[in-house]
C-alpha cells in the first residue's frame, strides 16, 4: 500500500491483519503506530487483546498501547484527548502517524469530530449505573429512548457502557448525547489523513478468529485471566469486555469447562467482527478497501 499523507487510518474487524498493514507502513515510512482500539488500551490482558508483542514494538515506535488499568474506562472523548498530541509530536518530528485499530468512535472523533460537552458528575455516573442494574437493559432502553430516541436505536445491544453515557448526557446538561454530537468538528483536515479499511471475505475472517483465539490460547491468555483474578478480576470490571475474558474467568472460577468457555468466547468474537465490519461498511463507505491473503 503507497500512501504519503501525514496520518494514515486504518480500521477493520478484529483478526483481519490490521496491526501487520500498519507495521508494515510504519517501518517503510520510519512511522509511528498509534493505537485505535479500546480493549488495548489496557496494560492487562495482553495477548487476549492481541496487542503488539515485544518484539514488533522494537521494530517501530507504538503509542497508547497498555496505558490503563482494568478498572479505568475511557470515553471516545478521553482517547481523543490522549491521541492529538501523540499526532502533534509525529507531525512534529516529520514522522507519519498510523492510526490503527477497531473502534470505530475512535476513528469518527478524528474525521467527524467529537462533542465538547461536559462531563458527568460522579453522582450522576453512580445514580444512572444504579438504575440500569435496578431496571435491566430492556427497560433501561426505554427510558433513554424517551430523552434520546437516535442514541437508544444506534446503541448495540449489551453495551452498557455507551447506554448509561448516553443516558448520563442528558441528565447531566438537560439535552440529548445526539443533540451534542450534532454540532462537532473533525480533529483532522481531510487533507492531512488517508482512511483504509482492511475487510477479509467473511469466512475468511472468521477462520482467523478462531485459530487466533486457539493461538491466545497456546501463548498463555488463561495464565493472564488468571493473574487477573488474584487481583478481584470481576465481570463488572470495565476490562471484562475484552472478547474472551468473561468465558475465561468462568473457568478460573470452576463455572465452566474450558471447551465451552472457547466455543463461547469464538462465537463471540465471530459476532463481534459482523459487526465492526457492518460499522466500518455503513460509517466509512469512502475509505479504499484492501483485502488480505
Amino acid at each position: 500500500m503507497r500512501t504519503t499523507a501525514p496520518v494514515v487510518l486504518i480500521g477493520g474487524p478484529t483478526a483481519s491483519g490490521k496491526s501487520a498493514l500498519a507495521l508494515k507502513i510504519a517501518r517503510e515510512r520510519d512511522g509511528v503506530v498509534v493505537n485505535a482500539d479500546s480493549m488495548q488500551l489496557y496494560r492487562d490482558l495482553p495477548i487476549l487483546t492481541a496487542r503488539p508483542c515485544p518484539e514488533d514494538e522494537a521494530l517501530a515506535p507504538h503509542a497508547l498501547y497498555g496505558v490503563a488499568g482494568p478498572r479505568e474506562t475511557w470515553s471516545t472523548g478521553r482517547w481523543l484527548r490522549a491521541v492529538l498530541p501523540v499526532l502533534e509530536t509525529a507531525r512534529a518530528d516529520g514522522r507519519p502517524a498510523i492510526v490503527v485499530g477497531g473502534t470505530g468512535l475512535y476513528f469518527r472523533a478524528l474525521v467527524v469530530g467529537l462533542a465538547d460537552m461536559p462531563e458527568a458528575s460522579d453522582s450522576v455516573r453512580q445514580e444512572t449505573g444504579a438504575l440500569y442494574d435496578r431496571l435491566g437493559e430492556a427497560a433501561f432502553r426505554e427510558r433513554l429512548a424517551a430523552v434520546d430516541p437516535a442514541a437508544e436505536r444506534r446503541i448495540e445491544r449489551g453495551d452498557r457502557q455507551r447506554l448509561t453515557r448516553a443516558f448520563e448526557v442528558h441528565a447531566a446538561t438537560g439535552r440529548a448525547l445526539s443533540d451534542w454530537q450534532a454540532r462537532t468538528r473533525p480533529a483532522l483536515s481531510p487533507e492531512d489523513w488517508e482512511g483504509v479499511v482492511v475487510e477479509p471475505e467473511r469466512a475468511t475472517l472468521h477462520a482467523r478468529c478462531d485459530a487466533r483465539f486457539d493461538a491466545m490460547l497456546e501463548s498463555g491468555a488463561l495464565d493472564e485471566v488468571r493473574a487477573l483474578a488474584s487481583r478481584g478480576f470481576s465481570d463488572d470490571w470495565p476490562i471484562a469486555r475484552v472478547l474472551g475474558a468473561s468465558e475465561l474467568l468462568a473457568v478460573v472460577e470452576e463455572r465452566a469447562d474450558l471447551k465451552t468457555a472457547v466455543a463461547q468466547a469464538k462465537a463471540r468474537t465471530r459476532q463481534y467482527a459482523k459487526r465492526q465490519s457492518t460499522w466500518f461498511r455503513n460509517q466509512c463507505p469512502d475509505w479504499r478497501r484492501l483485502g488480505t491473503d
